[in-house]
């Protein structure tokens, strides 16, 4: 047995202060529930642990962390939403929070997250909230994830607060899925055609030109045949340069994009581009609003809402607009005018924004929004892979076409060679 001590709020709200003789601090705060209290504190005599319910939940040790290799990494989007979703089923059907962790941490295959929730349930079983729990792992609850937490224990909401977190995790996975699938199909076709492209250069038109320098004896080549032969030797002999060029430059744009400037710059050419620029687009504008719904909708305050919002827009282009928005609400003013003035959200959205401002019905008007633009984005995907397919399928074709054509030119000046060269002479036999 050991000895607690600890400091509790009664129902009368006066301070309570005593000790306890149990086995842990579990069952002593368990124990003080059970007298009615609430625990502020419960220090025991021996480890001298102490725990804050109400600000940082765990108190870690200021000498050393310990750090498992493979248990401390970040937890995928995916993998996320499928805990929470789960977490959110069993809490609705009426099972306590304790079970429910201890139930997913038996289940869970995924051994960073198995982790995380081994380090959710003992947090929770000292007396600490879930939220308080969670910030303690950033790598895997990211601020948006901790404040709707946060909002639904306050309201007395949490299974509905992660309900609403499953279906944004699982709508931005499926919206990031769709715009990397329509990234996909015109790389693939890029690779093929360069692969096809490398192996004729490297490989067969170098033999086609020796055999065609026996053939035509020091005559000149066709001039098509010509520069594709030049293109092959520039390839084979400068290679490594090529190759280097091709590197230090997407270095220098890695490096340029980690820049503030070259993080606008680049995600600014997203929403313009040709073709791809409409998904980039409406997926920033469905991100945008399907955050900054849904954490309104979970009462989290707007200015709070719009932080978060704006660090984890994923664009610094939105990421721009939403902190000018953040000032704009701050003066007193609403949301519509910064959003119109930035000239990125289309007029039907800016319009959308002001009619749910002007009814009280901002949440739903945003999630209405994100909806829409989801839907946009899927036809977005399918209009650009409709167009891009037949675009790459004839520029494939033309590439290896060209290179066909430039080695079938001068087999049909060998053929007029003999044909021309067997005329006379067979005129002559006769």
């Amino acid at each position: 047995m050991n000895s607690f001590t600890y400091e509790a709020v009664n129902s009368a709200g006066l301070r309570v202060v005593g000790a306890l003789e149990v086995t842990d601090q579990s069952e002593a705060l368990r124990r003080l529930r059970e007298m009615g209290l609430f625990p502020t504190r419960v220090v025991g005599q021996r480890t001298r642990r102490r725990t804050v319910l109400g600000s940082r939940p765990l108190a870690r040790s200021a000498n050393f962390s310990i750090r498992i290799p493979g248990l401390s990494g970040r937890v995928k989007p995916r993998v996320l939403a499928v805990f929470t979703r789960q977490l959110a089923t069993l809490i609705e059907a009426g099972m306590p929070l304790l079970r429910g962790l201890k139930i997913l941490h038996e289940q869970e295959s995924n051994a960073a997250l198995k982790h995380v929730i081994s380090r959710l349930t003992d947090a929770i079983e000292s007396g600490g909230s879930l939220s308080e729990a969670m910030a303690e792992h950033p790598k895997v609850f990211n601020t948006l994830y901790l404040n709707m937490v946060r909002a639904g224990e306050i309201g007395g909401a949490l299974e509905i607060t992660l309900k609403r977190l499953a279906e944004f995790l699982e709508k931005a996975q499926r919206i990031k899925g769709k715009v990397k699938a329509a990234m996909v199909y015109p790389a693939a076709v890029m690779t093929v055609a360069a692969a096809i492209m490398g192996v004729m250069t490297i490989l067969v038109i170098p033999q086609f030109k020796e055999v065609f320098s026996g053939l035509l004896g020091g005559a000149k080549l066709p001039a098509f045949t010509e520069f594709v032969f030049r293109v092959s030797d520039f390839v084979r002999h400068q290679a490594p340069l090529g190759l280097g060029i091709l590197a230090a430059s997407a270095i220098s744009l890695v490096m340029f994009g980690r820049t503030t400037i070259g993080r606008f710059t680049l995600d600014r050419l997203k929403l313009v581009l040709p073709a791809v620029g409409r998904v980039f687009r409406q997926a920033a504008i469905s991100r945008f609003a399907r955050t900054l719904g849904t954490l309104l909708a979970n009462g989290v305050p707007v200015l709070q809402a719009l932080k978060i919002v704006r660090d984890t827009a994923g664009n610094a282009v939105i990421g721009r607009v939403v902190e000018a928005i953040h000032t704009s609400v701050k003066e007193g003013e609403s949301l519509t005018m910064p959003l119109r003035a930035a000239k990125v959200f289309p007029p039907i959205i800016t319009g959308m924004v002001d009619v749910g401002e002007q009814t009280g019905a901002l949440p739903e008007m945003l999630l209405k929004i994100a909806d829409n633009c989801d839907e946009e984005v899927d036809n977005a995907v399918s209009a650009m892979t409709s167009l891009l397919e037949p675009v790459l399928l004839v520029f494939l074709g033309i590439v290896v076409g060209s290179i066909v054509i430039a080695l079938f030119l001068p087999l049909l000046r060998i053929y007029d060679q003999f044909d021309g060269g067997s005329g006379p002479g067979l005129a002559a036999d006769n």
